[in-house]
């Protein structure tokens, strides 16, 4: 459940870098829950070709966290705003 939360944190970051087919497939298997038989009988593919694309998908946004470090540097900002008083905080935030 873990990995599947931060795939999905991932994904909002970088979907805007993925194709279309990519975003499609990773939607229909994590957030519609679909299973893979479902997802090759509706875009007319094998079970196999589903899977392929959805762990190439998978490969990509790590690849993309580890180069750009979105999420990352992300955590450590809303770590460091603890540390900030409240109003400035919240100006912040309203920024990020």
């Amino acid at each position: 459940m873990e990995n599947t939360v931060y795939l999905t944190i991932l994904y909002d970051y970088y979907k805007n870098l993925l194709t279309e087919k990519q975003c499609l497939y990773f939607e229909d298997y994590y957030f519609y829950n679909l299973t893979l038989s479902e997802m090759a009988q509706s875009y007319h593919v094998t079970r196999s070709a589903v899977n392929k694309q959805i762990n190439l998908t998978i490969e990509k946004l790590n690849e993309y966290e580890s180069k750009l470090n979105l999420y990352a540097n992300s955590l450590k900002i809303k770590k460091l705003l603890e540390t900030v008083p409240k109003e400035t905080r919240e100006k912040i935030e309203k920024l990020i």
